[in-house]
């Protein structure tokens, strides 16, 4: 069993653990947990070195595709494009073959351990094969002496290939060693498993152990082995180490299957994964159930494929119609800043904090609508019909969302996407009530990225929300969203803003 103090808990020292209590005193003793970072870092700002293995296969795409152009021009008598298709196909073919080939041997994962001479003789034993078969094959669709001038294609792609895997290999290491791809995880349930995983992590120095967090407090110890326990579930649901973490590991006894189910249950609202730790009774399984937990080498924060994917392609779908969506509306936001400045005093931007992507806390900027004087960045009044705090200008940029332009450079920043769950304040009140703690659903929100706009907003949802019933159909609306967004989905709602705006007459913003 976890060994520690069972005396009466502190107080919290953000990051540190409180490993012993003077009797006398009651006064603790702090030191930082063996498995926190020094700097933590958020799950977001880290999701694109973990995305990087795309970037990655690009470049490789685009050398094999240089190379082989350029050496097909060079061995071509004539243009390119009017050589023998018995003569270009097999070196076009056999170039998308060897990204396949690179893609399905795990060339991209940089498994964790990996020696790099290891790697680059994987990589460049393929490249050299396919390479051979590749013109071997170009040969005998076509003797001329032309195929016999691209001999040495397999020769440079095994030199271009080798270099561009050690310089890979090279950065994903260098990202290692400063923590980028080290999974942050928090422990619920202060036992004998979490102990465990813990002792494994020491040992590895491959996993950050944050905390832990369990609803037996009065029976559990200060801290697991320097690992602080930071306090129940309920308090996890809101703390503040959450943006930062990549995975929740439940280490409660499987057999207890009611607590389980509760645990899970509360959890299920979370964006953050969560993970049960099950029965390892051979060290063999133990080490091969912890190093799953360590390696996610190059992973998404999803842990799957299809989210991998999608998060590449509206990333990509961002910055597309971001940049020409920016410069066409360059005249129209300096016009707006213009106004602003003009009709009232103060700054022109108006700053918030709000909760981005994994409830991580995002500066927002919008033009100022309201007088200086009576701006509330908390939002704990909002906005109600005939305002006096809004101003002239405020109005028309409120109300045609003009006001959420210089958003686009949080868009830019990666903090927030084009389409997605309107980012609201935090601590935003309904009434007299925090509107979070309406909707059991409303940390459903936070499992991507915010946007300018969003399903909600094109459905008569937007602006402020003065009732809970308001704020239930918000939310319903976005975990509606969440559940089916796609490309199509999102090209759809950009398309419907624009009339969603200029119809929705009634709206308050």
């Amino acid at each position: 069993m976890p060994s520690g103090p069972r005396t009466q808990r502190p107080l919290p020292i953000e990051g540190f653990s409180p490993v012993t209590t003077d009797k006398q005193s009651g006064q603790a003793t702090y030191v930082r947990g063996p498995l926190r970072p020094g700097k933590l870092r958020s799950v977001r700002s880290r999701q694109a070195r973990r995305l990087a293995s795309h970037a990655f296969r690009g470049v490789d795409v685009v050398f094999i595709a240089i190379v082989t152009g350029v050496m097909l021009a060079i061995a071509s008598p004539g243009p390119v494009l009017q050589a023998p298709t018995a003569f270009v196909a097999p070196f076009v073919l056999g170039g998308l073959l060897l990204v396949h080939v690179l893609s399905a041997s795990g060339a991209y994962r940089f498994d964790r351990g990996e020696p790099w001479w290891h790697h680059v003789a994987h990589v460049g034993a393929l490249s050299f094969i396919v390479g051979v078969i590749t013109t071997a094959i170009a040969a005998l669709l076509d003797e001329s002496d032309i195929v016999a001038q691209m001999k040495w294609w397999p020769l440079v792609l095994l030199v271009g290939i080798c270099l561009l895997h050690t310089f890979w290999w090279l950065l994903v290491a260098r990202w290692r060693k400063q923590h980028w791809l080290t999974p942050n995880i928090v422990l619920v349930g202060a036992t004998a498993r979490a102990e465990e995983l813990i002792n494994e992590a020491i040992a590895r120095d491959d996993i950050n152990v944050i905390g832990i967090f369990d609803d037996r407090l009065e029976r559990s110890p200060l801290a697991v082995l320097g690992v602080p326990v930071l306090g129940n579930t309920e308090a996890l649901l809101t703390h503040r180490t959450l943006p930062h973490v990549d995975l929740i590991v439940v280490t409660v006894d499987p057999s207890a299957t009611v607590r389980v189910r509760e645990i899970m249950t509360r959890l299920s609202t979370l964006p953050n994964e969560v993970t049960l730790m099950v029965d390892q009774d051979e060290d063999a399984a133990r080490l091969a159930a912890v190093a799953h937990l360590a390696d996610a080498p190059l992973a998404p924060v999803a842990r799957t494929a299809d989210h991998e994917r999608k998060a590449v392609a509206k990333r990509v779908q961002d910055l597309a119609i971001a940049l020409p969506m920016l410069l066409i509306a360059a005249p129209v936001i300096a016009l707006s800043a213009l106004a602003v400045k003009l009709d009232s005093r103060g700054p022109i931007l108006f700053r918030q904090v709000r909760h981005g992507f994994n409830n991580e806390e995002i500066l927002i900027c919008k033009f100022r609508t309201m007088r200086h004087e009576a701006a509330d960045a908390k939002a704990e009044r909002q906005v109600t019909a005939g305002d006096d705090r809004v101003t002239r200008v405020g109005r028309v940029l409120r109300k045609t969302s003009l006001d959420e332009l210089p958003q686009l450079f949080n868009v830019f920043r990666g903090e927030m996407s084009l389409v997605g769950p309107r980012p609201h304040a935090i601590g935003m009140k309904t009434g007299e009530i925090e509107s979070a703690q309406l909707v059991a659903d409303y940390a459903h929100r936070h499992r991507i990225k915010p946007g300018l706009t969003g399903w909600a907003a094109v459905n008569g949802s937007r602006g402020p929300m003065h009732s809970p019933a308001e704020v239930k159909r918000r939310v319903a609306l976005d975990v509606e969203y969440i559940e089916r967004q796609s490309l199509g989905l999102d090209l759809k709602i950009m398309l419907m803003t624009l009339p969603a705006l200029l119809g929705d007459r009634s709206a308050v913003r």
